[in-house]
């Protein structure tokens, strides 16, 4: 093989071997083992990049290791894969530094760290997998690392969270399985494919087909969060904060979602999908899945779990964008699988750093946070304004985008899903807003971890939250430069919709 075949699998060994070696440190080793972290991320940034600089100029990345007799498991970075892997590549570093502080002091930190790496390389595999088996064993693989760190502080509500997520993932991934299996029968091991690679079948096995893209979508839905089978979510967050930003924005529901889009498109390919009648109900659930999670989180006092009853909704923005069949909606929806990563994943460390701080987790508590902490709500402020789709921030793009698609593909009724589902958006948003910018404290602060003076919260903390608010303005304002996720995701719609 040539360099440019190991390229791929590097970008998968660069966090597993950072997390086998850090599940032999011991815990005083913090130095080294906050070494080998960001080592490890640096590292698979710039592979990342010396592919995405090769991808956009017609370079192929390919690695086949033998498995099975007539089965090879592939790594491929295509357009698509890349844009899920530069951003679990960029959020893995940013979420590593926000770990360390927030952890720091506390028990288990090598295995935390070594469970957390090997997420990320699950979510590495998922993303460069080449066809539907090495698709499962990283999919599979994401659901068993991702367990220790549900259950991470040990209590009774940890334990219980983490035997509903084992429940919900497992029976995802059985599902998945049998769609995959059932699919094997019919069509010999299925490689992801531009444009689709059953089109051959198009007259064949219809009702098979139709079962069979059930199966698979229930599977994914699982993890994507679709309703009904949402229920592990908010449940969860009882995980320390970098835990709830790895679900909601670097690994978990981005893979359910991310493999919706895999099996729609490079699988069945999505004119196959709308000819067996499924394109439209796929894009109703996700519309019922927009306006149910954004109606739950109205009713939520945790901030946590409004914030997560939000990414049940907001992820289904990427279902609803490629259920439309529409190339502009398409463009909206893949964007969004960026842009929604970013803003949450702000929130969740703006969210993390009150609580960390100020001991503050309900809403109803947070009056005036923003005198005590005005750079993290600035942050959350951004994030939440974005989430809304007010111009010119990262949300605001994908949306705009998602509302033209509609138009295009005549589907009225999703234009009015959308402003439906903007409008609950500031109505479970804007009210945080108005409590911590003009309401005056109500309550004293219960903890006040301030170690230095020049910083509201420690800088690990601080830091990430404030770049990624930045991140949320710069993909908004920047949306037409080069690289960018919204000209990235014009590229694969391009490639899927070509002729």
């Amino acid at each position: 093989m040539t360099g440019n075949d190991w390229l791929p699998l590097l970008v998968v060994l660069t966090s597993l071997v950072t997390g086998l070696i850090i599940f032999f440190l011991k815990e005083e080793q913090s130095r080294l083992r906050t070494v080998l972290n960001i080592t490890g991320a640096i590292v698979k940034l710039g592979l990342v990049g010396i592919m995405l600089w090769g991808v956009s100029h017609g370079r192929h990345y390919e690695t086949r290791l033998p498995f099975l007799p007539d089965l090879d498991l592939i790594l491929r970075a295509d357009a698509l894969a890349l844009m899920f892997v530069t951003l679990s590549a960029g959020l893995w570093l940013l979420t590593t530094i926000y770990a360390i502080g927030y952890l720091e002091g506390s028990p288990n930190r090598s295995r935390f760290f070594g469970f957390f790496s090997l997420c990320v390389t699950a979510t590495m595999g998922i993303a460069l997998a080449g066809n539907l088996p090495t698709f499962f064993v990283f999919y599979e693989m994401l659901t068993l690392a991702t367990y220790p760190l549900v259950i991470h502080r040990g209590t009774a509500a940890a334990l219980r969270a983490g035997n509903i997520y084992l429940f919900y993932t497992l029976s995802g991934g059985a599902l998945l399985l049998a769609g995959i299996a059932w699919l094997t029968v019919l069509a010999g091991p299925v490689e992801f494919t531009q444009q689709g690679s059953l089109r051959s079948l198009r007259d064949q096995h219809t009702d098979a087909l139709r079962m069979i893209f059930v199966l698979l979508i229930a599977g994914l839905g699982v993890k994507a969060a679709l309703v009904p089978l949402h229920g592990w979510l908010p449940v969860a967050m009882v995980a320390p904060a970098p835990v709830s930003a790895l679900l909601h924005a670097v690994a978990v529901v981005k893979a359910g979602a991310f493999g919706i889009v895999r099996m729609v498109h490079d699988v069945f390919g999505i004119h196959l999908v709308a000819d067996l009648g499924l394109l439209t109900p796929l894009a109703m659930i996700a519309a019922l899945t927009i306006l149910y999670g954004s109606i739950r989180a109205l009713a939520q006092d945790d901030l946590k779990r409004r914030l997560a009853y939000s990414t049940i909704s907001q992820i289904s923005y990427i279902v609803l964008g490629i259920g439309l069949l529409s190339p502009v909606a398409v463009i909206g929806g893949v964007a969004h699988l960026v842009h929604q990563g970013i803003m949450k994943i702000t929130m969740f460390f703006c969210a993390g750093n009150v609580a960390e701080t100020l001991d503050i987790h309900a809403i109803s508590e947070m009056n005036g946070v923003g005198r005590r902490m005005p750079w993290t709500m600035a942050a959350f402020s951004i994030a939440a304004l974005g989430m809304i789709g007010v111009p010119p921030l990262a949300g605001f793009i994908s949306k705009w985008y998602l509302g033209l698609g509609a138009l295009a593909a005549d589907q009225s009724w999703a234009l009015i899903i959308l402003t439906v589902s903007a409008l609950l958006n500031a109505a479970y948003f804007l009210p945080i807003l108005y409590r911590v910018w003009f309401q005056p404290p109500s309550v004293e602060a219960r903890s006040e971890k301030q170690p230095d003076a020049r910083f509201e919260t420690k800088l690990s903390l601080l830091a990430p939250a404030v770049l990624m608010a930045l991140l949320t303005l710069a993909v908004g304002i920047f949306a037409s430069s080069p690289f960018s996720p919204l000209e990235w995701a014009k590229l694969i719609a391009e490639r899927e919709f070509s002729p």
